[in-house]
């Protein structure tokens, strides 16, 4: 398919709770894309998602590809590698949910085989498109940060008995951190947690950068109620932030001052907004797949170590 057409032709792999937000997301963006289909490997999933839309259910992977400029792939981690390089074959363009694929080996083969086919794979990072978090940033630009406390916690349901909070929940807080500290080079990461049905459940992480920075992390399934909160050290303030009420509450010499960030674009919008203009204009994607590698390495690093150590 030619990326020269005024709207580009693009579909989802995966319709669960996530790929019907990519299907609602795209069908938003008419004057970006169109969303010309949907394949699940569960037929009664994807009719679900094709009837509520009113999309066609592509009803074998081949015939999807063969019809689109790009996909989001939203599908459980294990099969990222797979489709991934089905789509490659087929020169289709790539946004990749997070993590990128289940091993760093797998993820660094799908990046040189996109490269080598000129295929753009951009890994899906949400809350890098937040512009809470995009203000957040711009107020440390100019700071000197001492300490950061993430908390992402979540009441636990059955859909997440085989899911790694590490890899679900934590992640997100791993993309900040680094975006926060940029070329900063975060060193061990001391890890404990709980261990339940194989999986991490509860995880607390305690790392510094090479420049002295302390980062302390927490996710959580165990949780009574929803979490997303980050505070922030710096020499001259407090900040702390509320990403769930989009709010910044900034403490200077005993004065508060409380931000509420305002914004009418959702933040997946803008993200396969940008994914799309990034295919358009033939740039690197905003988060590309090493970035994607980087923050799987210590996602993978964290979870292996809490197996380990079984608390």
């Amino acid at each position: 398919m030619s990326e020269e057409n005024q709207s580009m032709k693009v579909g989802v792999i995966g319709t669960g709770n996530m790929g019907e937000n990519h299907v609602k997301t795209y069908l938003a963006m008419k004057e970006h894309c169109q969303l010309v289909g949907i394949y699940d490997n569960d037929p009664k999933q994807g009719r679900q998602i094709s009837d509520k839309y009113t999309i066609k259910q592509f009803q074998s992977l081949s015939e999807l590809l063969r019809s689109v400029d790009a996909v989001s792939i939203v599908v459980p981690t294990e099969y990222h590698y797979e489709i991934g390089l089905r789509c490659i074959e087929n020169k289709v363009h790539i946004f990749m949910e997070k993590p990128i694929t289940d091993t760093v080996d797998q993820a660094l083969d799908l990046i040189e085989k996109a490269e080598k086919a000129g295929v753009k794979l951009q890994v899906g990072h949400i809350e890098l498109f937040n512009p809470l978090i995009q203000t957040l940033a711009e107020q440390l630009s100019d700071q000197t940060i001492i300490e950061l406390d993430f908390h992402r916690m979540s009441p636990y349901n059955e859909k997440l008995k085989n899911v790694d909070v590490v890899k679900d929940l934590m992640i997100h807080d791993l993309y900040i951190l680094q975006s926060f500290i940029k070329q900063d080079k975060l060193l061990n990461f001391f890890s404990m947690g709980q261990i339940i049905e194989n999986t991490p459940k509860h995880a607390s992480v305690l790392t510094k950068s090479e420049a002295g920075v302390i980062a302390k992390l927490t996710a959580s399934f165990k949780s009574k109620r929803k979490v997303r909160t980050i505070q922030i050290l710096t020499e001259d303030a407090l900040i702390e932030a509320d990403i769930l009420n989009n709010q910044l509450k900034i403490t200077r010499d005993l004065v508060s001052q409380e931000l509420r960030i305002h914004d009418t674009i959702q933040p997946l919008q803008r993200q396969l907004t940008d994914f799309i203009e990034c295919i358009r204009s033939d740039r690197i994607p905003t988060v590309t797949g090493y970035d994607g590698v980087k923050t799987l390495q210590k996602a993978n690093e964290i979870s292996k170590a809490l197996h380990q150590k079984q608390f």
